[in-house]
């Protein structure tokens, strides 16, 4: 959001552990704490604190919050663009969460925590997923019995789709003509390599998980 002014940033780490760290910056301040948060509950609440916390003069209430969003890592076949949490985006979260047991699990309590200490607040989820349900049949179908993929749903679904989508979308602004073929590189917490045309994933090298 180029044209925003970021208010504060944070972020929990090590959740479980003793040794768990809160960082939070807001006005050029910046916080570190190194405490144990058993949960994500008790992170959540920690940021909510932080926001809620006079001297940073950002919020005054919970109800000055009117979105929150959540990076949400598998939403399958079902969901191939940005959207509104209901109840029926929630079970799709729950469902697939077999595919993405580390990341769906704790998505999912994160926005049903988030509902908690933001009630009037809309919830949106922004999967990983949905930018590479543009990739045809010919990329995203494993050679193997076709059994696998009707039932069993075992294609390649591509993920770290919203750092893909934002890469792509800056290239092709500064791109001399409109019709665009790029290669876009994700290296951070996992690697993977997509490749883009005219805007939209046509192929990508991290598969099924």
């Amino acid at each position: 959001m180029p044209d925003q002014l970021v208010l504060a940033s944070g972020i929990v780490e090590r959740i479980g552990s003793a040794e768990a760290v809160f960082r939070a910056v807001c006005s050029g301040s910046e916080l570190r704490k190194e405490e144990a948060i058993v949960s994500h509950r008790a992170g959540l609440k920690l940021i909510t604190e932080y926001l809620l916390e006079p001297s940073n003069e950002l919020l005054t209430d919970q109800s000055d919050v009117n979105i929150v969003g959540h990076r949400v890592v598998h939403g399958g076949n079902a969901i191939s663009k940005t959207c509104v949490i209901d109840k029926h985006v929630k079970n799709i979260i729950e469902e697939y969460s077999s595919m993405a047991p580390l990341h769906n699990p704790h998505n999912l309590t994160g926005i049903l925590i988030t509902e908690e200490l933001f009630p009037s607040a809309t919830q949106v989820a922004v999967f990983d997923t949905a930018f590479h349900q543009t990739i045809p049949a010919k990329a995203h179908k494993y050679a193997i019995p076709d059994e696998f993929y009707t039932e069993k749903e075992l294609r390649v679904y591509g993920f770290h789709g919203t750092s893909h989508a934002y890469v792509a979308k800056q290239a092709m602004q500064i791109l001399p003509q409109n019709a665009s073929k790029i290669i876009s590189v994700h290296l951070g917490n996992g690697c993977s390599i997509t490749a883009i045309r005219d805007g939209k994933s046509v192929d990508t090298s991290l598969g099924f998980g």
